[in-house]
């Protein structure tokens, strides 16, 4: 079964006013098998816009992302986010078939 992913790109217009909403979704995700692939590391834009903040975390499985997102715990927390930030998220399934040949 293929995983299921967040992926995240946030401006935050206030640090501190984020840093709750940041501190609670760590058992959030706990609950529900979600762990950081990648947390606002340094990063290049190459095209296109960006955000300054990136992440990617990623789920047992596309359903459990969804639920976690649509969790009472994680929409009361988006509450705490949205007046200090804006966010582009989107929930999608990861990719388990054949890979490209080596050489």
């Amino acid at each position: 079964m293929a995983k299921g992913y967040w992926i995240g790109r946030v401006d935050v217009s206030s640090d501190e006013g984020y840093k709750p909403y940041a501190v609670a979704n760590g058992p959030i995700f706990k609950k529900w098998g979600g762990r950081f692939v990648v947390r606002a590391g340094k990063f290049t834009t190459v095209e296109g816009a960006s955000r300054t903040r990136n992440v990617v975390i990623e789920f047992p499985s596309y359903q459990t992302a969804i639920d976690c997102y649509n969790s009472p715990e994680y929409q009361a927390n988006i509450k705490v986010r949205q007046p200090h930030s804006v966010a582009d998220l989107i929930i999608i399934e990861g990719y388990d078939g054949p890979q490209p040949a080596d050489g």
